[in-house]
């Protein structure tokens, strides 16, 4: 009879939750980079993308991506990582209720977005800067010198709160789904039909949830880097459903899922193969 598999330490898990996320962002980017340029564009997906390779090239579809592995290392290592030895501290195991589950996801979540938010304000202005001619690091100076450090946080509201709500959605449905995908199917938990079909179901659920306060997140971290247009969460929501009607949230919700769907299916099946290969015992 074989050993049962050992459990991640939380460094273990950070560790391997980076690997997986940056192994990712490099397919979802591009989608990414769409997505922010709708959301700040008002354009649909067919003239954003044939604006942005007919005027920028190929490569402006990953721009920032460097930021982005910047954030991933940072952020979604603690989001994703960090999650399964949280969830057990918590004692939200297989048969806790769900809002415990979505309370682990949260917490890591909203630490998370925290401490990546600096990557995440950069990579948003690479991504909608159609100055071909202004380098990042001139970005970053430009930031620094007329906000000081306190620009690199801003939207950070918005960011912890989106945050919690992505994790809490991505990772609790993907925790719950599996429970019931192993009951119905008789596959096991760490079986790869089991996290696909998992992740997938996540990723869904995850844009229903995230879209509003994504496009609240894009509109504050897209401010000029020498004036402010929005007086936080709040302001910014309300001046947005002002402008552009209550519906406009989801703006970009066709390239989120897009996104969201792949990303999460990336994301969890490679962290869970690193945790097999690892010997350790899956989400």
């Amino acid at each position: 009879m074989s050993a049962e598999p050992k459990k991640a330490n939380l460094l273990q898990s950070m560790v391997l939750g980076g690997t997986s996320a940056v192994f990712a962002v490099n397919f979802t980017h591009p989608i990414e980079t769409v997505k922010t340029r709708m959301q700040v564009s008002g354009l649909g997906i067919g003239p954003t993308v044939s604006e942005l390779y007919t005027k920028e090239g190929i490569g402006a579809f990953w721009k920032g991506i460097f930021f982005a592995y910047g954030r991933e290392i940072s952020y979604t290592s603690i989001k994703l990582g960090a999650y399964a030895p949280v969830r057990d501290w918590l004692g939200a195991g297989k048969d806790a209720p769900f809002y415990m589950k979505f309370l682990a996801g949260a917490i890591t979540g909203g630490v998370g977005s925290f401490v990546g938010n600096p990557f995440d304000v950069m990579k948003t202005l690479a991504q909608t800067n159609k100055d071909k001619s202004l380098p990042l690091t001139t970005m970053v100076a430009n930031m620094y010198h007329d906000q000081g450090i306190s620009g690199f946080y801003r939207g950070v509201e918005a960011n912890i709160m989106r945050a919690c709500v992505l994790n809490a959605t991505k990772m609790g449905v993907y925790d719950l789904s599996k429970g019931y995908i192993t009951e119905s199917t008789g596959w096991s938990r760490k079986d790869v039909r089991t996290a696909f079909c998992s992740s997938f179901v996540a990723g869904f659920f995850m844009t229903c949830t995230v879209s509003p306060f994504d496009r609240i997140r894009t509109n504050l971290m897209n401010q000029p880097t020498d004036k402010k247009i929005y007086n936080g969460f709040i302001d910014c929501f309300a001046k947005t459903i002002q402008k552009d009607g209550f519906s406009s949230l989801w703006r970009g919700f066709i390239p989120i899922w897009a996104r969201f769907a792949p990303q999460a299916t990336l994301q969890l099946m490679t962290i869970e193969f690193l945790y097999g290969v690892c010997g350790f015992s899956s989400i």
